[in-house]
């Protein structure tokens, strides 16, 4: 018998698993699927390790079209190479109030809380401060 975590970590495709299988069948070997405690010496066992096949098939072809998809979305908003678009610049007058507000001493997450941004936008500002001087 021959033991693996989960159905995913045998294949890829439906075709590959039940490939996988049958070479396994025709060696006499069995398959003990420990994460879906699956048993491929009953009949039923046999039956749900396909079923599990698909089910992985399919999950694995939503995952490709969802990216496909965010990435056709990213291109028409505007990115050349359909990498994330990513957060969007903080105005100009913002960028001046946390650098007002880091002038007078506050510190990073009493600047991000009473301006409503995030204490990484206030800690890049003040590098940039920092850098300037």
């Amino acid at each position: 018998m021959v033991a693996a975590w989960s159905v995913d970590r045998l294949g890829r495709s439906l075709k590959d698993l039940v490939s996988f299988l049958s070479d396994l069948q025709a060696k006499g070997v069995d398959l003990f699927l420990l994460q879906q405690g699956l048993d491929t010496s009953t009949p039923s066992g046999r039956a749900m390790f396909q079923m599990l096949g698909v089910f992985s098939e399919f999950e694995a072809a939503m995952i490709r079209d969802r990216v496909r998809a965010g990435v056709a979305r990213a291109r028409k908003k505007g990115t050349k190479s359909g990498k994330p678009i990513g957060r969007p610049k903080v105005a100009e007058e913002v960028e001046r109030a946390i650098e007002a507000e880091l002038a007078k001493g506050r510190g990073i997450i009493a600047v991000a809380k009473g301006l409503s941004v995030g204490t990484g936008t206030v800690s890049r500002i003040a590098r940039q401060v920092r850098t300037r001087s």
